[in-house]
């Protein structure tokens, strides 16, 4: 039972149902891949072993639960997102003792389908960056080529799920931080729809602009999952009170695109695209096309503004966000207490790492009184044109196809003296997080020159996953399937 690590999440499922397995030997096996890979991964801050053990001997003694769709499942929640009697640190050491009294709402979904919450998966410190080397405790390595990053923020979560050490993970998706390591670790990545998936209990960077959502190892795992988190939450108010479509009757397209109009925006085929990255994306078009689908040529002429005005407006509130962390009612407080201005700034100053610092100093800038039209103001208005470029887009094409990222993952230490440099591997996902879409991963290939993940990315009209899982399932079924990353 040792080797049930290599099975999808739904053939572990369908194991369980049938009574095959049991719960406790699938967390067991889980736990047993933690133990031989985490030495070399550092993918997982916090691993609640004896607890999921008695969970699942608990759900064992009752048997499988045809009403909970993860019934004995082992999943791995990414430490931004609260849970109760678990540490929630977000990667940072301002939160480094702290435990949530309750669980965030897509945990609660998750624990009412039957899932066995394994472990928090380590990040960028309050999901600020693109390699997980911003973590405060540990830089997690790609399970692919333990001297290259995983990506980012998402980092751990990409990396759990490709070495195996559970069936799905929960991540988050401000910028990039869901398809973008999923792209560099060969996984698959969902940003759904802005509201689609609640956000009580994440707690917030970008709160217009931050979504939760699966990161697995197939399509149909990702929709089994998204089936279980998305839905209305009246706790919070950014929360789309629309129905949940039947996601896994949808990935039935009779392996055929046939009627399927693809746009491939010219501004994410060209300048800045790495050959390798380029050749492998093409070929999975060109295999789309072989399955009926047709091509449009589509335009996203804003793309250009994309990066500035992201890092605007996700800075701004990110400021306004952290502000929270004061040393007052949770969290780290300083031992230099001798007045209120001092604790306030001792706090933050040694609760807070580098970048996350950056950040705010940048976000507090550019929403001060003087800069506030220039920067913030003008940022907003641009968004608007961004949304509408992929609007326009859409009235053309059914779905849009790009690149997720513009190389396969770099090499640890790489791009930390550049943040600039960092910024822009996130060149091709931020535009859909500034246009509230959403959007999938897929991986499709490894790179010719490094022998890394590549990933294509799609995206979709409001509230439309269905779509995109659909034909990226699709496409999945006919594309080489990878091998498994090679850390023993």
């Amino acid at each position: 039972m040792s080797q049930l690590f290599h099975h999808s999440l739904t053939q572990i499922r369908d194991l369980l149902r049938a009574g095959e397995i049991t719960a406790r030997e699938a967390t067991a096996s889980c736990l047993d891949r933690i133990a031989a890979t985490e030495p070399r991964l550092d993918a997982l801050l916090h691993v609640a072993g004896e607890e999921a053990l008695a969970q699942a001997k608990s759900m064992d003694a009752h048997g499988p639960d045809a009403k909970k769709p993860l019934w004995g499942v082992p999943v791995i929640i990414k430490d931004v997102l609260a849970t109760v009697g678990m540490p929630t640190t977000c990667g940072s050491k301002i939160l480094e003792n702290f435990v949530p009294v309750y669980d965030a709402d897509c945990v609660t979904r998750l624990k009412e389908a039957g899932a066995i919450i394994l472990a928090k998966a380590n990040m960028d410190e309050f999901a600020m960056g693109s390699s997980t080397e911003n973590s405060a405790f540990k830089v997690t390595k790609n399970p692919w080529d333990v001297t290259r990053v995983p990506g980012g923020s998402s980092g751990g979560s990409a990396a759990s799920v490709a070495a195996g050490q559970c069936f799905a993970s929960i991540g988050t998706d401000t910028g990039g931080s869901i398809r973008q390591p999923a792209s560099f670790c060969g996984i698959v990545g969902v940003k759904p729809s802005y509201g689609r998936v609640s956000r009580r209990g994440l707690i917030a960077y970008g709160s217009s602009l931050d979504q939760a959502g699966p990161m697995t190892r197939t399509v149909a795992d990702a929709a089994e999952i998204l089936q279980v988190i998305a839905g209305h939450d009246p706790k919070d108010s950014t929360s789309v009170d629309t129905p949940v479509p039947d996601y896994l009757k949808a990935l039935n397209r009779g392996g055929s695109l046939k009627g399927l109009r693809l746009g491939m925006p010219e501004q994410y085929w060209g300048e800045g695209l790495s050959t390798e990255v380029d050749a492998a994306c093409r070929s999975a078009v060109e295999l789309a096309v072989s399955l009926g689908a047709q091509i449009v040529p589509v335009s996203l002429p804003h793309t250009e503004y994309a990066i500035a005005t992201y890092y605007i407006l996700a800075m701004a509130e990110a400021s306004s966000n952290l502000a929270r962390f004061d040393g007052v009612r949770y969290g780290r407080r300083s031992s230099q207490t001798q007045d209120l201005a001092t604790m306030y700034t001792r706090s933050r100053s040694e609760g807070f790492g580098e970048e996350v610092m950056r950040r705010i100093m940048l976000g507090t800038y550019v929403l001060s009184a003087g800069y506030y039209d220039a920067y913030y103001r003008k940022a907003a208005q641009v968004r608007r044109l961004i949304r509408q470029d992929f609007l326009n887009a859409l009235d053309k094409c059914d779905l849009i196809c790009g690149p997720a990222c513009p190389t396969t993952a770099f090499a640890i230490g790489e791009n930390t003296a550049d943040p600039l440099q960092m910024y822009l591997t996130d060149i091709f996902t931020i535009s859909l997080n500034l246009s509230g879409l959403p959007g999938l991963s897929l991986p499709v290939g490894l790179g010719k020159d490094t022998g890394m993940p590549v990933g294509l990315q799609l995206f979709a009209g409001n509230m439309d996953e269905a779509s995109l899982l659909s034909a990226a399932q699709t496409l999945e079924t006919h594309l080489p399937k990878l091998p498994e990353p090679p850390l023993a």
